[in-house]
């Protein structure tokens, strides 16, 4: 599955199968398909280091903290003395996955945020634009006077990461700047916590106001959660945030604690749903969940075997698609889990970006819904208003092979999509 995107459409729309519709004369070709994200961009620097330079600073392992520009000056000159610098890569969770996404669906996708406004050749904002995708439309990026942000990743020797980062320009992105007419035809708007963290900030008040502008339009508006120390810090907030705006929420499982004070992932993701209308919930070395809703007369069994944990025969309308509850006349709850795909990679080499590559799986196939109901909106796939064009379990193993991707390499940023085929996987991977 990877329309959006300009390929042969007999590869994604077989017609030879049964209940799918003949693609002729009638496709609209200029149809244009694409999601907005809002981020304060950031240059990612990836360091290594130890417990005790951790201790030293105060820094929580695993954790995210704002630091002063000469601190961090300080820090990444030392480590580039001491060749303690990994790499430099363009960062922050939504510029991660709109990039991850357009690689996906060779699809446009547009960036808002604060950039420096004088660029020079090797500086941050410079790298930070060589090293994204050229389908990420950067045209509504708000120049500013100060330098661009950067988040210096910690890497302790157990691979987990813990961020440090300063601020330069990335919060001062206006509500001005905010191009309405392009936001109101995206497929999705994705903010992160991270634009929440301060309510005195610009980027507050833009995304603010970019959510209510989606949620006019009827726009899904997609929250990627920050870390367990802001959930925590913010939960009240959050969780009324998320009831008024948000369609889909994205977290891992820390974040969901915080959020909901379930330690289970699977009653993490069900109380989500209180909140929202689809759940994406990364359990690291365990997988990833998604629950969602779907209309009870258009629930479909699983062919898998029901699985029971924290409830029962959880898994047992895997195969139904998602919808927004206000759509469906009777709510069903559903819910699937996956394993890590191949067991996880033999060695993991980085884990910054994971989840944003699981995020961008997901966006791609909401955004794929869009793109085939404007194409064959008489197509049986199309007798209800879904939310997703996959079923939940499809789109748990389209993010898992997504984010195993990411782990196997050093940059949370795809370098190419993912294979045509691949013998190790089932038949029907793709297409169920």
């Amino acid at each position: 599955m990877k329309f959006p995107g300009r390929r042969k459409t007999k590869h994604y729309f077989p017609v030879t199968e049964k209940g799918r519709s003949a693609i002729g004369e009638t496709i609209n070709q200029t149809s244009d398909v694409f999601i907005v994200g809002l981020d304060q961009l950031l240059v990612d620097i990836e360091i290594e280091t130890t417990d005790e330079f951790l201790e030293k600073h105060s820094f929580k392992k695993g954790q995210s903290f704002i630091i002063d520009d000469d601190l961090c000056e300080k820090i990444y000159q030392d480590a580039r003395e001491k060749n303690l610098v990994r790499g430099e890569f363009p960062g922050g969770a939504i510029g991660n996955t709109l990039h991850n996404y357009s690689v996906l669906s060779e699809n446009s996708c547009f960036a808002l945020g604060a950039i420096k406004k004088e660029i020079e050749v090797g500086d941050y904002a410079y790298r930070y634009l060589c090293k994204t995708s050229g389908l990420v439309d950067m045209s509504y990026l708000q120049p500013a006077q100060r330098p661009m942000g950067r988040a210096l990743c910690f890497i302790s020797p157990d691979l987990e990461r813990t961020f440090a980062i300063s601020k330069g320009c990335m919060n001062e992105y206006h509500e001005d700047s905010i191009p309405i007419e392009v936001l109101k035809k995206a497929s999705a708007f994705l903010i992160s916590a991270y634009t929440l963290r301060d309510e005195n900030e610009p980027v507050f008040k833009a995304s603010l106001r970019a959510c209510e502008l989606a949620k006019e339009v009827g726009v899904p508006v997609v929250l990627s959660l920050g870390t367990s120390h802001l959930v925590s810090q913010k939960r009240d907030f959050l969780r009324e945030f998320t009831k008024n705006y948000v369609t889909v929420l994205a977290m891992n499982a820390e974040e969901a604690f915080e959020l909901t004070k379930k330690e289970d992932a699977l009653l993490a993701a069900e109380e989500a749903l209180d909140l929202v209308d689809l759940a994406l919930v990364t359990v690291g070395k365990k997988g990833l969940y998604l629950a969602s809703y779907t209309d009870e007369k258009l629930k479909r069994s699983t062919n898998e075997p029901l699985v029971t944990k924290s409830i029962v025969n959880y898994n047992e309308f895997e195969y139904s698609r998602g919808m927004r509850k206000r759509d469906c006349e009777t709510p069903l709850k559903i819910y699937t889990h996956i394993n890590p795909f191949n067991g996880g990679p033999l060695r993991i080499k980085n884990t910054n970006g994971a989840g944003d590559a699981a995020l961008a799986a997901l966006l791609h196939d909401i955004s794929a819904n869009d793109h085939h109901r404007m194409q064959i909106p008489n197509s049986p796939k199309h007798d209800a208003q879904y939310l997703t064009y996959s079923s939940i379990s499809q789109i748990s193993k389209y993010c898992n092979r997504v984010s195993f991707e990411v782990l196997s390499q050093n940059s949370p940023r795809l370098f190419k999509g993912l294979p045509e085929r691949e013998d190790s996987l089932e038949d029907g991977y793709w297409s169920k």
